[in-house]
């Protein structure tokens, strides 16, 4: 079975080498536009399972996974430019702004889904803080205009999670449980005559 990751986001693939599992990255071709009416939660599982069922083909197990940032009931996309960035992060400050961060994992055997809900609760700094921290990490194509990995971690005051690198876009740790079932463990150990030719 050949291993997809339906995502072209260089973080995702970064994430997703952390288990030492060989996969091919692909873009799924996915138009990321919510539906009239559709919850941020609603919206990511939506897209996470469109993205699975448009690569999926005999001998795939496909992963594909969606993000979608909920700031007061309203979406927060990547912002692409430096106005924009600077708008959604002084919007975030000093509240709770929901991650939601869906996965749907599928051969054409079987399909799981996972969706996973991190809060991140935003200092209140001043605007040249801001400022400084876009003009240090450019995070535009980020959900949020930050970078949880890197120095973005300062502007907040704490953020609830059971997997910190669903943040980051694919929670590894449900990933790799999932993963398991379907054929993909990285910490299966090989027996002597795995290795005979």
């Amino acid at each position: 079975m050949q291993l997809v990751l339906a995502s072209t986001s260089p973080y995702r693939r970064k994430l997703l080498n952390r288990l030492e599992i060989p996969f091919a990255a692909l873009a799924p071709g996915v138009a990321e536009t919510a539906l009239p009416g559709e919850l941020p939660a609603q919206n990511a599982e939506r897209l996470a399972e469109a993205k699975a069922r448009a690569l999926l083909a005999p001998g795939r197990v496909v992963v594909a996974g969606d993000q979608i940032a909920d700031l007061e009931g309203s979406p927060l996309g990547k912002p692409q430019d430096h106005a924009a960035a600077l708008a959604q992060l002084r919007a975030c400050q000093g509240k709770s702004v929901t991650f939601h961060t869906a996965v749907t994992i599928a051969s054409a055997q079987r399909t799981e889904r996972y969706l996973d809900t991190t809060r991140v609760l935003f200092r209140q700094l001043p605007v040249a803080a801001l400022e400084r921290y876009l003009q240090l990490e450019q995070p535009y194509d980020c959900a949020g205009s930050f970078k949880a990995e890197g120095l973005g971690i300062r502007l907040f005051r704490r953020i609830e999670s059971q997997d910190p690198t669903a943040l980051i876009g694919l929670p590894l740790i449900w990933v790799a449980d999932a993963l398991s079932r379907f054929g993909f463990e990285p910490l299966a150990v090989s027996t002597p005559n795995d290795s005979v030719p």
